[in-house]
C-alpha cells in the first residue's frame, strides 16, 4: 500500500472539510396552526397532515 510523501498542508486539509457540515433541516408553516414543521410530516403540534386529524395530541383536543 502506497504511504505519502509529503504531509497534506493546512489549507488543503482545510478546503478538503469545507464541505463536511451539517445543513439545517427545511421548514414551512403549517396552514392550520401556523407553526414551523419540517415538509412532509405531521405537524408535532396540532397533528394534521394535509388538512387532516392525523394524530391526536393535547394541544388539539383542548
Amino acid at each position: 500500500m502506497p504511504n505519502p510523501k509529503r504531509r497534506h498542508s493546512k489549507r488543503r486539509t482545510a478546503l478538503r472539510r469545507s464541505h463536511d457540515f451539517l445543513s439545517a433541516p427545511a421548514l414551512s408553516e403549517c396552514p392550520s396552526c401556523h407553526e414551523k414543521r419540517q415538509p412532509h410530516r405531521v405537524c408535532p403540534k396540532c397533528g394534521q397532515y394535509q388538512g387532516r386529524q392525523v394524530i391526536d395530541t393535547k394541544e388539539a383536543v383542548s
